[in-house]
């Protein structure tokens, strides 16, 4: 058993290293217990009880009987029985959780950071980091919702056109919204990418913002799991030269990312 943390004596850093402790245990495996997390961080039950719900609070995990869970995604009630809605999202689900954290990692204090719509990069937002003091830009509703609670981050919301398939703003009106902005890292997800082609996807008007978002960005990562490779989705985000980073899962062969790295791209596969 732990030894019994004093509330009132203890400091706010050493919360903040348990709190971020226990994000990173509960990002392997989406669960953790109360008991385990107890004798794993030195601490009592009742002082993991109060991180738990202090994490709650913030919306970065759901509590359980015993410990919690990873919070579950952020569905509008029109889409939860939409099963191509669903597929999507359950299409290797596993790979585009580890390419995200993995993503989520490679982010830098005060960062200004901006993703493109999709389901692996709404992975890189579950796996944040606490009090960095990041600014997120983002163009799909559905993540602007699901960061919400997080009262640690600022986040910006590009105006636009509604595009209620994949929940994304697009449009004249949301390009012009990044006029002012400096992006520090842009994490670009795809329907495809072909070390000759580039990064693309398969709607004209995703496709045009997610460029101007790639303009406005300083370091630009590719996240994309391993069936996008080869795949040419008919409009460019951009070419391979724009990209630094390439995530993907260890699905990905050495074939498929050997041209990437040929063109000096650092390449993680996951």
């Amino acid at each position: 058993m732990g030894v019994s943390v004093d509330r009132e004596a203890e400091s706010p850093d050493k919360q903040q290293v348990r709190l971020a402790a226990i994000l990173k245990a509960l990002q392997k495996t989406g669960s953790v217990s109360v008991e385990g997390l107890s004798k794993e961080l030195d601490v009592s039950l009742v002082t993991i009880r109060r991180d738990l719900d202090t994490l709650e609070g913030q919306g970065l995990l759901r509590r359980t009987h015993g410990g919690a869970v990873s919070i579950e995604p952020l569905f509008y009630e029109p889409f939860r029985n939409d099963h191509s809605f669903q597929a999507q999202v359950k299409r290797y689900a596993e790979e585009k959780r580890r390419i995200g954290r993995a993503a989520a990692g490679l982010i830098k204090e005060g960062e200004v950071i901006a993703l493109t719509p999709g389901t692996t990069t709404t992975e890189v937002i579950r796996g944040l980091p606490l009090n960095q003091k990041i600014t997120v830009v983002t163009s799909t509703v559905n993540v602007a919702m699901e960061l919400s609670k997080r009262k640690d981050l600022e986040v910006f919301v590009t105006g636009g056109h509604l595009r209620g398939e994949w929940f994304s703003l697009v449009g004249s009106t949301a390009a012009q919204s990044l006029g002012r902005l400096q992006i520090h890292t842009l994490f670009i997800g795809a329907d495809g990418i072909d070390a000759e082609w580039g990064v693309s996807c398969y709607n004209p008007d995703e496709a045009q913002l997610n460029s101007a978002m790639v303009r406005h960005a300083k370091r630009k990562i590719a996240v994309v799991d391993h069936s996008k490779f080869g795949i040419v989705a008919g409009w460019r985000i951009c070419p391979t030269s724009d990209l630094d980073i390439l995530i993907t899962d260890s699905g990905a062969t050495d074939e498929m990312t050997a041209p990437f790295e040929a063109a000096q791209i650092q390449v993680m596969r996951v």
